[in-house]
């Protein structure tokens, strides 16, 4: 039995490039040595299992053949003769298809480390074009390295054009996608996640609402949120900035977006327009009162944040920051007090509010 650090450790280790994640791949092991030596199991299609002090996950090395469609339409093999090389030649890329053994000796059959040193994506084998998930990792790579120069190299491109063009791709779950959707929003250039899968022909098939009404404004957008390391519901939410409420309402759909997201990107496809002319107080409080500000003041705070990405409304951002922190501090009590309730209460309280945005502006 040896056991080998492989993937994305190595290859960041290799770039310099942090990293926090430690896979293994074990060779000329069972599954019952695995348990004998007190390793968890976890794997549903293969063998993969917890290490009883670091949890880090060991997987026996193992061969996939192509036996359906989609993502999930693989047979997989795995036995103590499987080798390391066999289990490098199914990954992806050749820079995520490398190895180190106890000794720090790297393992490199596909060439991994010249294409660091090239700063190249390039698939491992024609093996590539059978899953299609392999194209947003590949759109994934592309923009977490894209500040350091990578490019992907020209046959990996058509190789994801052919997947595309098989029809493959539409057999991705939105669960799958959202996945590796979500990781590209944090990347340092999450933009070029999209347009990778622009330009490859997937974002039609995935995401037809960008595909249709996207363009640089929104990718621009997009990519601010990365330069100023925004969470990554607004970096989602700059995704609605040329879409109508309908659209943004399918996207969210479309992918299951948690609840976060989808509230965030609706609210910025419904209200983020009336930023572009100057506030006045009436309409202020309107904002606030219809973007539920005052309760959610986090969220809106995430609503003004994502609009100040854009050019055309960031100069109305600081002065609905005041109007909703004014706004807040008129509290019901002294209304309680005076004997008020009910909508009488209601009206009056939205009359100190106003009066409080309006006394800001003086």
């Amino acid at each position: 039995m040896k056991c080998y650090l492989v993937g994305g450790a190595v290859r960041d280790q290799l770039l310099g490039y942090p990293h926090n994640e430690h896979d293994w791949v074990v060779v000329g092991a069972t599954p019952e040595q695995m348990l004998d030596a007190g390793f968890k199991p976890v794997g549903k299609d293969f063998p993969v299992f917890l290490h009883p002090e670091t949890n880090e996950e060991y997987a026996l090395a193992r061969t996939e053949r192509k036996a359906g469609r989609g993502y999930h339409g693989f047979i997989c093999h795995s036995s103590p003769d499987v080798t390391l090389e066999q289990d490098l030649e199914r990954r992806d890329l050749t820079i995520n298809a490398m190895a180190l053994d106890a000794d720090g000796t790297l393992v490199d059959p596909y060439n991994g480390r010249g294409d660091l040193e090239s700063r190249l994506l390039r698939h491992v084998s024609p093996a590539f074009a059978e899953d299609p998930l392999r194209v947003l990792r590949v759109s994934r790579f592309a923009a977490r390295y894209h500040h350091l120069g990578f490019h992907i190299a020209e046959p990996t491109w058509a190789l994801m054009r052919d997947i595309v063009a098989s029809g493959e791709i539409d057999h991705l779950v939105p669960e799958r996608t959202w996945k590796e959707l979500s990781r590209a929003l944090l990347e340092p250039n999450p933009e070029i996640f999209f347009q990778v899968l622009a330009q490859c022909g997937a974002l039609a098939h995935l995401l037809p609402e960008l595909a249709n009404h996207a363009t640089v404004a929104t990718w621009d957008a997009l990519a601010r949120s990365g330069a100023q390391n925004q969470p990554a519901p607004v970096r989602f939410a700059t995704l609605a900035v040329e879409l109508d409420p309908g659209a943004a309402r399918q996207l969210c759909e479309r992918l299951k977006t948690p609840n976060q997201f989808r509230e965030l990107t609706l609210l910025i496809a419904n209200h983020w327009r009336s930023l572009t002319t100057e506030p006045d107080p009436e309409a202020a409080l309107g904002l606030l009162e219809q973007c539920d500000a005052l309760r959610r003041p986090e969220r809106f705070g995430w609503f003004l944040d994502t609009c100040a990405l854009l050019p055309i409304a960031a100069g109305s951002v600081d002065y609905l920051h005041r109007a909703q922190h004014v706004a807040d501090q008129v509290s019901p009590q002294a209304l309680l007090e005076r004997g008020l309730s009910g909508k009488a209460l209601g009206e009056a309280l939205r009359r100190e509010r106003l009066k409080a945005i309006q006394d800001m502006q003086a």
